[in-house]
């Protein structure tokens, strides 16, 4: 019997290489896909140094380039199932670039699911976000926020994710035997343990974590904090922080799950009439403030790092919070490691790879760096 692949696209990146190692760490055969826009290929040659795996083919094309996923497809034959990271991810840039936001993650997964769809694979676990959700704090009794909050998204990026999963949800339901998970996840943080693979974001860094990691390893002269009028306890934005590892393994209960379904609806005597779509939120269940987060980090550097209160962010809302409980009872899933620990992780990863996989300087750094690379 041949193998069986799982497609990984965006695999080279941040979240992407952390389920590349789960997956292979699970047995599992894994093919990537990334067009490196914001990524490097390097997370490979690290992934098979912790996995000790040298077989994981990569292929370098964009999800809007159909002829480049056909190769994809054509020397891989027995792909049986898609995890989609593939994307641009940026609240705040989003803002900027709405339309290339548009473009890369509609455009992109539409041209994906018809590839799919002409080769006959029918299960996909989508990486959406809990942007989907808007500000949550609108409507009474949804923070933490459940499955069932009303979605409604406040930047281009949210609105590129909940306009995919209303996509694949519709694709799906319209094709019995077709299988899809959709896996709101909040906000992750921290680093392989080892030090080999953390994030690497291209310039100037979009999200908190990576850009206060620059500013502790001297590339970056202060964080700024986007607003702290806010009514939370410290007037900075609350957010559930969870480690990418327990992220990672988010993917592959997720995949097990709908490994599960299509059995069970194999086994059945009558025949399934529409797909399987299920979201699921990936958090810990509890909100941390900006504040809380730097203090945090700064903790496992062992220095306080500067910052500066600036002004609100276009599409920040107050409060991201998961209720996690249909993920820890359907995918029989749970964040395990904390906060302290992503934060030792991350650390771990800035201290050991000071500029990314690259070890270069970026043109972007403000500073001389303050560490040897």
């Amino acid at each position: 019997m041949s193998k069986e692949y799982v497609l990984v696209t965006g695999g080279a990146g941040y979240i992407g290489s952390h389920t590349v190692v789960a997956l292979l760490e699970a047995g599992r055969n894994v093919v990537v896909v990334d067009n490196l826009s914001n990524s490097s290929e390097e997370a490979l040659e690290r992934i098979k140094k912790i996995t000790k795996v040298d077989d994981i083919p990569f292929f370098q094309v964009d999800i809007r380039d159909t002829a480049g996923l056909e190769k994809v497809f054509d020397a891989y034959p027995t792909i049986t199932s898609v995890l989609h990271f593939a994307g641009l991810k940026a609240v705040g840039e989003s803002t900027q670039i709405p339309l290339e936001y548009y473009d890369q993650n509609v455009s992109g997964t539409i041209n994906l699911t018809k590839v799919l769809k002409s080769r006959g694979i029918k299960k996909f676990v989508f990486s959406s976000s809990a942007t989907v959700y808007g500000d949550a704090t609108r409507y009474e009794n949804m923070i933490p926020i459940p499955e069932e909050c009303p979605t409604s998204g406040e930047s281009p990026y949210g609105r590129t994710k909940l306009f995919i999963e209303h996509i694949l949800r519709d694709y799906t339901l319209s094709i019995p035997g077709t299988y899809t998970a959709l896996l709101r996840y909040f906000n992750p943080m921290g680093a392989h343990p080892s030090g080999l693979m953390g994030e690497d974001p291209r310039g100037i860094p979009n999200n908190l974590l990576p850009y206060l990691a620059q500013v502790a390893s001297g590339r970056r002269r202060e964080l700024q904090v986007f607003g702290n009028d806010y009514d939370s306890r410290d007037g900075t934005p609350i957010r559930d922080y969870i480690h990418v590892l327990d992220l990672a393994l988010g993917h592959l209960a997720a995949l097990k799950k709908l490994e599960e379904v299509e059995a069970e609806e194999k086994a059945a005597t009558e025949a399934p009439t529409k797909g399987f779509c299920r979201e699921w939120n990936l958090g810990t269940g509890h909100g941390s403030t900006v504040l809380e987060v730097i203090a945090a980090f700064s903790k496992a550097v062992g220095k306080p790092l500067p910052y500066r209160i600036v002004g609100r962010r276009a599409g920040d809302v107050l409060d991201l919070t998961a209720k996690p409980t249909r993920a820890n009872t359907e995918l029989k899933w749970k964040a395990e490691l904390s906060m302290d620990q992503a934060c030792e992780d991350l650390w771990n990863w800035t201290s050991k790879n000071p500029y990314g996989y690259s070890n270069e300087p970026d043109s972007t750094d403000e500073t001389p760096a303050s560490i040897k690379a």
